[in-house]
């Protein structure tokens, strides 16, 4: 046996001898676990889930104590043109009130409260639940509107803009979904130019994506879903099963065309590619860990489905693959697409990357200035970068509840960011006269304190007072206000009232916390991935100078997809290509999400270079053709790989959502970088001028040139003994 791992081995050669009892546990799993699906439901996340810092603690006190804001809706009344009519404007608010009134779930309708410049009329609509149905309001609403043909009436509020973005959201991902399947399975054809082999790496991954969506709901009641999480699987599970599909048939089929037999083959691809899809899942797993760091239910949800479908893949890879390959064996390779076919056969393994590859070998040190000198540039923006929580602002324009949101909030500040300072631990006429103190310090510091007033629980034990901010939540002058209030106006009023405890919440404050709080993590979280993933392939490889380079190169495409976000989003480059308003900031959890799945997938195809690479060096070919030879066999796979990733990544660039549209940037563009400049011109040339230093385990004895289909005998491994 080799030096390579013998479990991939040795589940591959059983798989292959036993087809059928392969092929029929794979379906077993999948069937089971789509049961499960349908027998147990997913426990999800609650919003409690979310509270985070003295913002969370605000928030948990108003919910236990009565005093959280129940859902409301707003109905905004302005002039169609010109200035607002008060008495039609009045008509139609009384017509607003007796049309919901009655309607299911409406707890009260308020007072019209007008603007303070006259402008416009808000109805407040309070409600009984968050699961009310908005489509009964939004009709009542364009009842009025139909009703009062020369106004404008719009509504807007919790209900009715969440189940908005959840429309948007559903939309948008089953956009995704559609075209991506098709696309995925050209870019197979064009790999292979046979149907069944084309077909072959999209099977895997969408029956390993469904195997873990069926075992992720008993899995949610040790780790909470996130409603994100499926989306996340179906991302997560296609890029790697497609992978590590095409890695293992790629060598296979290059095995058969040298005149192995079909189970030769499957064994040398097992033993070679199939090592390499193992040591790539664990370096995944290993990314995707360290989301657990942050100590946030979202990513701790995002992890557990991700490293599930990464394990269920990796296993299919190693069992069902080769099962199928065995019992398809030539028949692999139909039906062909006649032209594609002539194709790929014709173009020989490396002959083109072969050709890119040797001024790069030729000259490392030109090569290694040039191309870094080009990362660095990508990668120097990130420095400058602003992260925040989605907003108001992050959400599409063309919304109806968006838009009629935005007008509430420029019309009325009140309704926009707010703090809410929370005080316990005193009896109510103390807390109210401090809040009310405070009030009055806050009015001279740029708060919004007209109509503010303080509320006491039934218990008199908890009081609190909303205290309105000018300001968009992301506005850097929010969050100075709300630093402000913490740290000076509120020690001042409440340090010499004894017992008391005083929490600052609201949306501001929350998007602070948060940031605080992964600011303080974020170092933790990169050094842990990197870290884990450098120890990973030290062990693989034996290097230590292999797990350094690894590591550094991983921070370059880090650094490369940081900077393009900041450029694209920050400062808005391409705002009218890619059709978006630039909010000035990075959605916060965006570079968390980029940076472990980008290290994970990133690191795919840095195993399998370094396998192949190594493989050559163990059969004695010198370093500098080792890497030449290896890295141009492998650039096939790897180019046919990143392309379905880059496109996947790139519908997702045009998706509506910023969010969706961040993710898709930020992964396509970085994933294209490490396919292209970092695994093609910095991998070569570095490991070109480490030379022999860089494999100091590897046999030293001269061999003969070892390529695909040309392994040294003793790499064969008998089936069936």
């Amino acid at each position: 046996m080799s030096h390579l791992s013998a479990l991939p081995s040795r589940a591959a050669r059983w798989s292959a001898t036993h087809p059928w009892r392969a092929i029929g546990a794979w379906l077993l799993l999948v069937v089971v676990a789509v049961g499960l699906a349908m027998a147990v439901p997913t426990k999800e996340v609650s919003d409690a889930d979310y509270r985070v810092g003295d913002s969370g603690r605000a928030e948990a006190l108003l919910d236990g104590s009565g005093l959280d804001h129940p859902p409301t809706e707003n109905v905004l009344i302005t002039a169609a043109s010109g200035s607002l009519d008060q008495a039609a404007a009045r008509s139609a608010a009384a017509d607003v009130t007796s049309r919901m009134a009655g309607l299911p779930g409406v707890a009260d309708v308020g007072e019209p409260v007008p603007s303070e410049d006259g402008t416009a009329l808000m109805v407040p609509v309070e409600l009984t639940s968050d699961e009310v149905d908005a489509d009964p309001l939004l009709d009542a609403t364009a009842a009025v509107q139909s009703a009062h043909p020369d106004l404008r009436v719009a509504q807007a509020g919790d209900v009715t803009i969440d189940a908005a973005i959840d429309e948007r959201v559903g939309e948008d991902l089953h956009s995704a979904e559609f075209i991506s399947l098709p696309i995925t399975l050209v870019l197979m054809l064009l790999a292979f130019g046979a149907l069944v082999a084309a077909g072959l790496p999209v099977l895997l991954a969408a029956t390993s994506v469904t195997a873990t969506i069926g075992i992720s709901a008993p899995v949610s009641y040790l780790v909470p879903a996130e409603s994100t999480v499926t989306s996340m699987i179906v991302l997560i599970g296609m890029a790697v099963g497609v992978d590590y599909s095409l890695f293992y048939l790629k060598r296979e089929r290059q095995e058969r065309a040298a005149g192995r037999t079909t189970i030769d083959a499957v064994a040398i691809a097992a033993e070679t590619s199939g090592h390499a899809i193992l040591v790539s899942g664990g370096a995944v797993i290993a990314a995707l860990a360290g989301l657990f760091v942050l100590t946030d239910v979202t990513f701790n949800s995002l992890a557990t489905g991700s490293i599930i479908v990464v394990a269920v893949a990796v296993l299919g890879s190693i069992t069902v693959l080769p099962a199928l390959l065995a019992k398809l064996g030539r028949w692999v390779d139909r039906p062909r697409v006649p032209l594609l076919w002539r194709l790929t056969r014709r173009t020989r393994t490396g002959s083109i990357s072969g050709r890119l590859l040797g001024p790069v070998v030729r000259h490392p040190v030109a090569a290694l200035v040039v191309a870094s000198t080009v990362v660095l540039a990508l990668a120097v923006p990130a420095l400058s970068m602003k992260t925040h929580q989605a907003s108001a602002e992050t959400l599409p324009h063309d919304i109806p509840a968006v838009q009629t949101l935005r007008a509430i909030t420029a019309a009325y500040p009140s309704e926009g960011t707010s703090a809410q300072v929370v005080v316990t631990g005193v009896d109510a006429p103390a807390a109210a006269a401090g809040l009310q103190e405070l009030a009055t310090a806050a009015g001279q510091d740029g708060f919004v304190t007209s109509g503010a007033t303080v509320q006491a629980s039934a218990d008199g034990r908890t009081s609190v007072i909303d205290l309105a901010l000018p300001y968009d939540e992301s506005d850097d002058r929010a969050t100075t206000a709300i630093e402000r209030l913490r740290t000076s106006l509120v020690p001042q009023v409440f340090d010499s009232l004894d017992g008391a405890h005083v929490y600052v919440g609201g949306g501001a404050a929350e998007s602070l916390d948060y940031a605080t709080k992964q600011g303080q993590r974020m170092p933790i979280l990169l050094g842990f991935v990197l870290l884990l993933t450098m120890v990973m392939m030290i062990a693989a490889f034996r290097s230590v100078l292999l797990g350094v380079v690894s590591t550094v190169l991983n921070l370059a495409s880090v650094g490369v997809a940081f900077g393009i976000l900041s450029i694209v989003f920050q400062h808005g480059v391409g705002e009218s290509l890619l059709d978006f308003t630039s909010p000035g900031f990075v959605i916060d959890w965006i570079p968390v999400f980029v940076l472990v799945v980008l290290v994970g997938l990133s690191m795919d195809y840095h195993v399998f270079v370094l396998s192949r690479v190594r493989e050559l060096v163990d059969g004695g070919l010198p370093v500098r053709q080792a890497v030449h030879r290896g890295i141009a066999d492998t650039a096939g796979v790897i180019t046919s790989a990143a392309a379905v990733m880059v496109s996947v990544f790139a519908i997702f660039a045009t998706l509506s959502m910023l969010e969706m549209k961040m993710m898709g940037v930020g992964l396509a563009a970085a994933i294209l970088v490490d396919a292209t400049l970092i695994r093609l011109v910095v991998l070569p040339a570095v490991l070109v001028l480490l030379g022999d230093r860089a494999w100091p385990r590897r046999r030293r004895t001269p061999g003969p040139v070892v390529a695909p289909g040309q392994l040294p005998d003793q790499l064969l491994v008998p089936v069936g003994r």
